[in-house]
């Protein structure tokens, strides 16, 4: 079985590795105390401007599932995930979200007809582990109320990735991650009205956190993702942003100094033992179609938001 293009999965992984850099941004760039209006202003004008240099809106069914995908990959997500993040250490909300490989594995095969091969599968054990060693720490305190919103969190975005990759798209890519960026904003829009509202100030850092979070940790970074999601088996994607708390730690030792501990390098190169060995299961032949665009008669789809 041969492996992937050699110039795909980098370009793939550049999306989900920039979100590892968001951790930072929003804590020294951010008004605090505001996840949800981060969120926002994310999702908001990175969306609008894709739309504005794209110049094209969906029709007919297109309506409907761009706004299911918007829920799921952009506005339930990020609610739930923020909320997890409020009630939960971090490193048990990252560990939880850790499983949404696994779980793509699993449901690929019933929804996608991709197989769940025990190499990728345990490729998503693994790569599991390897997060909680990155970033959990002993006694941290587990909360109902945020184990269920991260639990919520990775199924949103594991059905999020799976509907994706069965529906495809009906036009450019700039468009369709537009279209997603746009309905996940209206999801986040009265929520954040009406928990959090607008900081009192808005100073020169956090113009320029808002603004790296818009143009790169966004609208870049969700263009790249379902890029490569379109051209990679489900299973093989949702490795990738497994990726992103390797980097956030990174990140965290260049510029804070924190200290990397043993177990977090051993969880560090078990993630890329993981991911490298999961994409390279996946052949050229296996890509998707060169357009990346929906098939014109689609198999019957076995799960349909109503």
């Amino acid at each position: 079985m041969s492996g992937t293009n050699s110039s795909l999965t980098p370009l793939a992984a550049l999306g989900p590795m920039t979100w590892g850099t968001t951790y930072v941004v929003t804590t020294h760039l951010l008004p605090p105390d505001r996840p949800l209006l981060a969120g926002l202003l994310r999702a908001l004008p990175a969306g609008l401007l894709l739309l504005a240099i794209a110049r094209e809106l969906p029709k007919g069914i297109w309506i409907g599932r761009a706004a299911v995908l918007g829920t799921l990959n952009i506005g339930l997500f990020f609610a739930l995930l923020f909320l997890a993040a409020e009630r939960l250490p971090g490193g048990v909300a990252a560990t939880v979200g850790a499983i949404q490989p696994l779980l793509v594995a699993l449901l690929a095969w019933p929804l996608l007809h991709e197989r769940a091969t025990p190499i990728r599968i345990a490729a998503a054990v693994a790569g599991a582990g390897g997060v909680a060693l990155l970033v959990l720490k002993a006694g941290a305190h587990l909360d109902g109320v945020g184990l269920l919103a991260a639990l919520g969190a990775t199924l949103s975005m594991t059905f999020g990735t799976l509907l994706t990759k069965r529906w495809g798209r009906p036009g450019g890519l700039l468009a369709f991650t537009s279209w997603q960026l746009l309905a996940g904003a209206l999801v986040l829009l009265p929520a954040t009205a009406l928990i959090e509202g607008a900081p009192a100030t808005i100073t020169t850092n956090n113009v320029l956190g808002f603004a790296y979070l818009t143009l790169v940790g966004t609208a870049g970074a969700y263009v790249l993702w379902f890029w490569g999601l379109s051209r990679m088996p489900a299973a093989a994607a949702s490795m990738l942003p497994l990726l992103s708390p390797v980097v956030a730690l990174v990140v965290g030792v260049a510029l804070d100094g924190e200290a990397m501990t043993a177990p977090q390098l051993a969880g560090a190169a078990l993630v890329l033992a993981a991911v490298l060995t999961s994409v390279s299961r996946t052949p050229k032949r296996r890509a998707t179609a060169a357009s990346g665009r929906a098939a014109r008669r689609p198999r019957r789809a076995v799960v349909t938001p109503r």
